[in-house]
């Protein structure tokens, strides 16, 4: 079962990057207007229109701590990684947190659909999040369930 974790980890990060590179939503607003942004584009536009709190939370929770858990959970794999029992303390604390990047891209989608102005169609980047959260808390779980059992 233990094989399975690197590529678990693997497909996790490719569709992290795919997620925050793409567009997550489709906007149309009054039939005329249109954009497709990406979550990187969402936090750029955050900042960039005075709302840099936000900005800043967004990227914390739905960039920085994925690429965290995910770089934090690789290392823990390695044969070679000294310390293992800290690094999967790492990971179980970085898990508690893992969904709260999904819940807030939701809630993004949530606010541009009830606003009345616009609607929102989830786009492939949304879908390549969900998957890389998806897999990281199945291999992060694989690892912690590892060494709950060793």
């Amino acid at each position: 079962m233990r094989s399975i974790v690197p590529l678990l980890l693997f497909v996790a990060t490719f569709t992290l990057a795919l997620g925050l590179t793409m567009p997550l939503m489709n906007v149309s607003k009054l039939y005329f207007f249109e954009e497709n942004p990406s979550l990187l584009g969402i936090i750029q536009s955050l900042w960039s229109e005075g709302d840099q709190l936000l900005a800043i939370i967004v990227a914390l929770f739905s960039v920085v701590l994925p690429i965290t858990k995910l770089g934090v959970a690789q290392m823990a794999t390695m044969e070679t990684a000294p310390v293992t029992h800290a690094w999967h303390h790492s990971i179980a604390l970085l898990s508690k947190w893992s969904m709260l990047d999904v819940l807030l891209v939701a809630l993004v989608i949530f606010g541009a659909k009830t606003s009345g102005l616009a609607t929102a169609i989830a786009q492939p980047g949304l879908w390549f999040f969900a998957i890389s959260a998806i897999f990281s808390a199945i291999a992060t779980h694989i690892v912690l369930r590892k060494e709950a059992a060793g």
